[in-house]
């Protein structure tokens, strides 16, 4: 009988498990090894900006007048004028380590109580955090010498050190903490310590060989510094929960009585399928974050599509080999105390989550208008705080906290110096820069820098009202300087590069949703032949992406609850996460729905009413999707628990729409839905046949198959 490509993968790699398993191996060691000897290229300020603040930038590159690393450095006193001894002290120290350069004299703040000391340091500003460390150390020295005085650091290199330093020791942690979290997750559903290690194993495997090969394509297309830790949450996440898909599958057939090999063949043919259905939807809706038209969400694109394709791989080709060659053994190490209930693949444990699925069931079942607009209700409620929602690109003073050092430096260096740390920077290039009418215009500006050569100029402008001054210097201030001049000038820094990045983001979500709105409806169609059931599934997702941003925005902008999970409100979300959630959620969440919904349509093709379809199919996946969701909550948790704020914004928003998918939408919302719409569900659309099919012909396991029985309705 014809067999579906997962299966006809699956059984090639049972019947060639020894060719499998050292290829993978092999391509695992090869793709670390050479991405790592490449290493990483990360992406520069006008690649990762947007608008007028990213052509700022590349005039400069393309100039060859990038910026350096600029530091302030605030020595501050309780006694007017008490800062001056230590503020030489600090000058010269600095004069001494050899890293500085444009070293300013001490500017004193109109309370006499504090002063400002400026420089920037030699060299490349990219690689300025990797020599900064005397600089450290002459501000620390000096702190230590004058106990009557405070010292206050905030700049590129010192804030890139400190920032590369924390993003290295929270990866670390993410790493430690996820594993063992997912290992133990495993231990408890399977009850056996290989059968644990087996998809923990391909999880981490998958993103050795992701890493590498990743590193490779950032020299083509250079990557922002987090998306490594973006890469590991997807790929470990994803990983573990294919594989448990593919193994929970296995078992249960052979706790059905299956022989070894028949088992391995149908949970290639259904759970493998969904492993492709559900990977290749991800990937291509992560494709749609190349719309976006910023280099950040393009690296994001190329980082998981790697490393779900890599997973996936591993998922229908390495594990079947490996299940095949294990055996028996797949048991080794059972823990007694997790295996009171559970006998030969969990069949025990099986019938318990049966049954509360079932308990759960029942009354969804018998009342689904009412149950399907609780829930509807309950998500609407949790997304209501969305609707306020503000973002913007976080600062480093935001993104750790109001009581981190670099936070208070950058508060206590504001209120003395308003505008200092964060000043604008207007870019004005002509044919001419000497030219009279421009010359004229400059020298309305204070802090000028003139290139002649390159026929740019430099303007800086302290920005004391954000957002109100950058909107004033550019559509009043600028025009009025340099219209008939034949100069432009164009805005950069913090401010206008996180208005132009925001700017950017808004006119690209549009275009991205439509995109990964088709590709889900495509997939679901040809998947399950079905319109209703591909417009049920954007349906459902939107409603746990509504849901997502809702409490990201209650946690994180507004500050409710923030405390609990060590966090803290800083009044708006970051920039790039709305897009980003919704992308990942949108591919994530086809997960459950295509294991689930196919287990479904597996009952109702082998003859079962819809409501005992449903019931049969929500009751025969709980005990996966229920482990499957504890493991991806706890993954995304953990980036919840890191430093910055934007990892906690995405764990604690992925995290949440993850349960909420596979408890409310699953479990309540996507049974009551079908049973209302019955028999409509299975409609296929006229011509439909003529497509292309991603669906299976295996033979279906009839009734002994099923471990916890049937219920039939009507």
């Amino acid at each position: 009988m014809r067999r579906n490509l997962a299966a006809r993968i699956g059984v090639w790699s049972a019947h060639h498990r020894k060719t499998a398993i050292l290829g993978w191996l092999l391509f695992v060691v090869l793709a670390a090894g050479i991405g790592g000897a490449s290493g990483m290229v990360e992406m520069t300020n006008a690649e990762n900006g947007a608008g007028d603040s990213a052509r700022a930038e590349q005039i400069l590159s393309d100039a060859g007048l990038s910026h350096r690393a600029g530091e302030l450095v605030m020595v501050s006193s309780a006694q007017p004028d008490g800062w001056k001894t230590a503020a030489r002290e600090l000058t010269t120290a600095l004069g001494k380590t050899g890293e500085v350069t444009d070293l300013k004299a001490p500017v004193a703040a109109r309370n006499g109580k504090d002063a400002l000391i400026t420089f920037e340091m030699k060299g490349d500003a990219a690689t300025a955090s990797d020599r900064v460390q005397p600089v450290l150390d002459a501000v620390e020295g000096v702190q230590k010498g004058e106990p009557d005085v405070t010292v206050h650091q905030f700049g590129d290199a010192s804030a890139g050190k400190w920032l590369g330093d924390l993003l290295s020791d929270d990866f670390k942690k993410a790493e430690f903490t996820a594993v063992p979290l997912a290992l133990g997750i495993l231990l408890v559903a399977f009850g056996a310590v290989v059968a644990a290690l087996l998809p923990v194993g391909l999880a981490l495997t998958a993103c050795m060989a992701a890493f590498g090969l990743l590193s490779l394509a950032s020299h083509q297309l250079h990557l922002f510094q987090t998306t490594y830790s973006v890469m590991f949450l997807m790929g470990f996440a994803v990983g573990v929960d294919y594989c448990l898909f593919y193994l929970r599958r296995e078992r249960d057939e052979r706790a059905a009585g299956r022989d070894a090999e028949t088992a391995l063949r149908i949970a290639a043919a259904t759970s493998g399928r969904s492993v492709l259905v559900s990977g290749l939807t991800v990937m291509v809706a992560m494709a749609g974050m190349f719309l976006s038209g910023l280099l950040l969400f393009k690296g994001f694109a190329v980082a998981t599509i790697i490393v779900v394709f890599i997973a996936m791989m591993g998922s229908v080709t390495v594990l079947p080999a490996l299940l095949s060659w294990l055996g028996d053994r797949i048991d080794a190490g059972r823990v007694p105390l997790l295996n009171r209930r559970s006998k030969r693949g969990g069949r025990g444990a099986k019938k318990e989550s049966g049954r509360i699925a079932g308990k759960l069931l029942r009354p969804v079942l018998s009342r689904p208008k009412l149950f399907a607009a609780a829930s509807v209700v309950v998500l609407l409620v949790l997304a209501a705080p969305a609707l306020g929602m503000k973002t913007e690109e976080l600062g480093l003073e935001k993104q750790f906290g109001s009581h981190s050092e670099l936070a208070v430096a950058y508060r206590n260096i504001s209120e003395a110096f308003p505008g200092g740390p964060a000043p604008a920077q207007v870019v004005v290039e002509a044919d001419d820069i000497e030219a009279p009418a421009v010359r004229q215009a400059l020298d309305g500006f204070d802090q000028v820098t003139v290139h002649r050569a390159q026929n740019v100029a430099e303007i800086e402008v302290a920005m004391e009202h954000g957002e109100a001054d950058l909107t004033e210097l550019r559509e009043h201030r600028l025009p009025a300087a340099f219209d008939g001049t034949g100069a432009h000038a164009y805005v950069t820094g913090e401010t206008a590069g996180s208005v132009d990045f925001t700017a950017q983001l808004k006119s690209g979500i549009v275009p991205v949703f439509l995109f990964i709105a088709a590709v889900t409806f495509l997939v679901m169609l040809f998947c399950f032949r079905s319109y209703v059931i591909a417009v049920t599934a954007i349906l459902l997702n939107l409603l746990s992406v509504a849901a997502a941003y809702g409490v990201m925005v209650a946690v994180f902008q507004h500050g409710w609850g923030a405390s609990l999970i060590g966090s803290e409100g800083v009044g708006a979300i970051e920039s790039w996460m709305p897009l980003f959630v919704l992308v990942v959620l949108f591919g994530l969440s086809m997960d459950y729905h295509v294991f689930v919904v196919s287990r479904i349509r597996e009952a109702h093709g082998r003859g079962l009413s819809t409501p005992a379809a449903i019931d049969e199919g929500i009751r025969r996946t709980a005990g996966a999707v229920t482990g499957a969701a504890v493991i991806m909550v706890a993954v995304f948790a953990v980036f919840g628990t890191l430093s910055m704020q934007d990892m906690q914004q995405m764990g604690v928003g992925l995290a949440v729409a993850v349960l909420l998918d596979a408890t409310i939408v699953r479990m309540v919302l996507l049974p009551s839905v079908m049973a209302l719409l019955g028999e409509r569900n299975w409609r296929t659309p006229r011509g439909l046949s003529r497509l292309p099919s991603l669906d299976h012909s295996e033979p279906e396991p009839g009734p002994a198959a099923d471990p916890v029985g049937s219920v039939r309705h009507g």
